[in-house]
């Protein structure tokens, strides 16, 4: 998608005389030739790693009671250790795409390996056990190889550990204390993520810190906690878009997820304060601070980031239709707030109109 619309600039550049075609040529060969370029071919040949290291798994497990025991350890390790060293051999002939479909069988028969040698000898622990020695492991696999297919794998592992301790295991404030691993699970595969430059990958990291924090909230709802957020979140979005902002370079060069996701952030404080006022004024002074924020995102960083944009758009959208379900529509009822809704909305869509026309005739000297 991307590289169709760069080409569909550079044609545009080009008929009005600002580029030169040699020029757009070579800039579009520079880009094919990154190794980050999307690669149909890699993709497959990673998704066709997964399927055949599932067949592998079900059928040692089909017929698991019928291997001696000695011979079904020697048989799983030896299977891992012939994915590993046929990746490493692959990679040193420059066959990555084959080498990243036998990391993703080696990644993937070790967490089975975990789970059938447990089930064989009757370990007992949690599931969440096996699931963090298998991220390690992961981890370990992403940096010696340097494996972005890996990367994203650990950060799959990551998001199955945390819904493990959330659904399954005892996660509470006072109960299972693996619940405060997920902070770190995130700063590992971020870094994970900016040291293979897997770049899609970040975000499962990103919206495991979201609902991380989510579920914190949920154990300890506090006005002051969603407050934090709010307040935490507003000041990260603003080190990562202002243009006066030291960071905010720092920022870009990790595109649009920083700034999106501290606006998140702070929306989601405004959403859990909703939650803790009972007044209707105090609704009214929350869902105003909201509307203006969703300005401020829109203002601020919707020139160059369109998910912040977007966020904006629905939030102040969201906002509205529940403060007009809180007050008018208590009023006039059902009809009446439909009514008023669809003004709201309306207004919602001019004001929309031309914000997207003033953002449109900005000077380009502005985005930088």
């Amino acid at each position: 998608m991307y590289r169709a619309r760069i080409e569909k600039d550079f044609n545009l550049w080009v008929e009005k005389g600002l580029v030169g075609r040699s020029a757009t040529d070579a800039m579009l060969a520079e880009y094919d030739a990154r190794p980050s370029s999307f690669s149909a071919g890699r993709v497959l040949m990673t998704l066709a790693g997964v399927l055949l290291a599932a067949a592998v798994l079900l059928l040692v497990a089909a017929n698991w009671e019928a291997i001696p025991r000695i011979a079904r350890v020697v048989g799983i390790i030896g299977l891992i250790w012939t994915f590993y060293l046929g990746a490493a051999f692959a990679v040193t002939r420059g066959a990555n795409a084959i080498g990243a479909a036998l990391l993703v069988m080696a990644t993937i028969s070790f967490g089975g390996a975990i789970a059938l040698v447990g089930q064989m000898y009757h370990l007992s622990g949690d599931a969440a056990d096996a699931l963090i020695v298998w991220f390690l492991a992961a981890c370990v696999a992403t940096v010696l190889f340097r494996s972005a297919p890996l990367a994203v794998i650990s950060g799959v592992l990551s998001w199955w550990i945390f819904i493990e301790l959330i659904f399954e295991s005892d996660a509470s404030l006072e109960g299972n204390g693996y619940i405060f691993l997920v902070p770190i699970l995130v700063v590992v595969t971020v870094a994970l993520v900016r040291y293979t430059g897997a770049g899609l990958a970040r975000h499962l990291a990103y919206l495991l810190a979201l609902g991380w924090l989510g579920w914190l909230y949920t154990e300890a709802p506090e006005a002051w906690l969603a407050a934090t957020y709010f307040i935490v979140g507003l000041i990260a979005f603003l080190l990562a878009a202002l243009p006066v902002s030291p960071l905010r370079r720092l920022a870009l060069e990790a595109g649009a997820a920083p700034a999106f996701y501290s606006f998140a952030l702070a929306l989601l404080g405004l959403v859990a304060l909703h939650m803790e006022m009972e007044a209707l004024w105090q609704d009214g002074v929350i869902g105003a601070v909201a509307l203006g924020l969703s300005l401020v995102g829109i203002g601020v960083a919707g020139r160059l980031n369109g998910a912040v944009r977007f966020l904006g758009y629905a939030a102040f959208a969201g906002e509205l239709l529940f403060l007009s379900s809180e007050t008018i529509g208590s009023i006039l009822g059902t009809s009446g707030f439909f009514l008023i809704s669809g003004v709201v909305v309306a207004v919602i869509a001019f004001a929309v109109i031309r914000i997207e026309r003033k953002l449109s005739t900005t000077p380009a000297a502005t985005e930088v």
